[in-house]
């Protein structure tokens, strides 16, 4: 079995960057993630919870409309929470007056299904950790989601993009009233209704793991009972633009 050590630099090697937040609260069990099948097809394993908040993002449930995040919807492959997190730490770091990056969806903690018994009309896809909903950043300078286009920062979702990009993505999906693009890099950006207030990213399925790579396993929480439960959101679009401020849940 690899070291410890050497499962860590393996990872890093796949994923092309490491984020420099040293801890979490609770911290972050990495593990050596797989994608399988399709995104809209597929499941996840062995897959890593991305942090409800941190020093440069907090997480927003659309369903719910509450931030952060309920658990169970923000599960990935450990490549897409860690390029992620780098993303938006490059971000901040590169423009400090920056408030912290509104992230969405990821996937169920085992990855699955995504649709309407989940809240609102759901995902088609986000099911094999791959994907992840990020919130434009707002001109207004608020910590929450833009709710149309008007509401939107464009010179830093363009930046956001940018990143995301050079980090390997291999679909960005923007709303038409946006003009997000990715110049030299055609079909990589798709112009889809709404996603005025947020880019859909896909990224690559993880590299293949040097032999003798054991990955660690960590036990997989259940979802709660209620998670397939009735939404007082029953037949809004998860995806459009939200029209009513979130709620801040306590801790």
């Amino acid at each position: 079995m690899a070291s410890g050590m050497t499962i860590a630099l393996a990872a890093l090697a796949l994923t092309g960057c490491e984020p420099q937040v040293a801890t979490y609260d609770p911290p972050i069990a990495w593990q050596a993630s797989e994608a399988v099948g399709r995104t809209n097809g597929g499941r996840l394993r062995r897959g890593v919870r991305l942090p409800a908040q941190g020093p440069h993002h907090i997480t927003y449930d659309p369903a719910a409309r509450s931030m952060p995040s309920r658990p169970w919807r923000r599960w990935g492959t450990d490549r897409l929470v860690r390029t992620t997190l780098c993303v938006i730490e490059d971000y901040r770091r590169d423009d400090p007056a920056a408030v912290r990056v509104v992230v969405g969806d990821l996937s169920r903690p085992r990855g699955g299904p995504f649709g309407p018994r989940y809240g609102g009309l759901g995902h088609a896809s986000h099911q094999n950790g791959r994907d992840i909903d990020v919130y434009y950043p707002r001109w207004d300078g608020r910590e929450s989601p833009a709710r149309r286009a008007e509401d939107v920062d464009l010179d830093r979702a363009q930046a956001l993009v940018d990143r995301f990009v050079a980090a390997g993505a291999v679909l960005i999906v923007v709303g038409p009233g946006t003009g997000l693009a990715a110049p030299g890099r055609r079909g990589l950006i798709e112009v889809a209704a709404h996603h005025d207030d947020h880019m859909h990213v896909r990224l690559p399925a993880a590299a293949r793991r040097p032999e003798g790579l054991d990955p660690p396993r960590a036990k997989q929480p259940a979802e709660p009972a209620h998670a397939a439960g009735r939404s007082s959101t029953r037949g809004m679009r998860h995806d459009q633009p939200h029209l009513s401020h979130p709620r801040i849940s306590q801790p």
